[in-house]
């Protein structure tokens, strides 16, 4: 079964971008092409089983296997080795980053506290766009009465526009709810 988000951009909103950002070739249509969710877990340096706790974490809002990430430097100042985890990481492609994306958009981010909507400002010049969420509790995945901690994660979407602009088009389109000047002063 495709999901709705897939279906709506293939049928509507590809079009739409290629009229809108007047592209002549169907190819240059931006896409979204993974979401990478990482979650950095500093404490697990002399924790191990804040990782372990991270990946459980990580996979459930996913709904795919999370693996933890190393260390590529040792520094002696946070007692970090060269190899030792040090956070949790999980790449969606296809369906499955679809149905994360419309899970994000409609149940998570409104379950952000004073939500005005995300801010235009984590773009990275070459189309790909990261949010910082300071609690995984937002999603209805996790059981707060489970977690023995708070963490942070971010969201990151890779896309296969060519500038910024053609990628706040192709996000605005699938349904992230960007901050407007309205909401700004307000």
């Amino acid at each position: 079964m495709t999901p709705n988000l897939k279906t709506f951009y293939n049928d509507k909103l590809a079009p739409q971008l290629r009229e809108e950002l007047g592209l002549k070739n169907v190819m240059q249509i931006p896409r979204l092409q993974k979401i990478v969710l990482n979650q950095g877990v500093g404490a697990a340096v002399s924790d191990k089983k804040l990782i372990d706790a991270a990946v459980v974490e990580m996979s459930t809002i996913a709904g795919q296997a999370a693996v933890p990430t190393l260390a590529k430097k040792s520094v002696a100042n946070f007692k970090l080795r060269e190899g030792m985890p040090i956070g949790v990481k999980v790449t969606l492609r296809g369906d499955r980053m679809f149905e994360f994306l419309e899970r994000f958009v409609a149940i998570a981010l409104p379950r952000v506290r004073d939500f005005r909507g995300i801010s235009d400002k984590g773009f990275d010049g070459r189309g790909n766009y990261t949010l910082g969420i300071k609690e995984q509790i937002i999603f209805p995945e996790i059981n707060i009465d489970k977690i023995n901690r708070i963490t942070g994660m971010d969201v990151t979407f890779v896309t296969t526009a060519a500038n910024d602009r053609e990628a706040l088009a192709l996000l605005k389109g699938l349904g992230l709810p960007f901050r407007t000047k309205e909401t700004d002063n307000n």
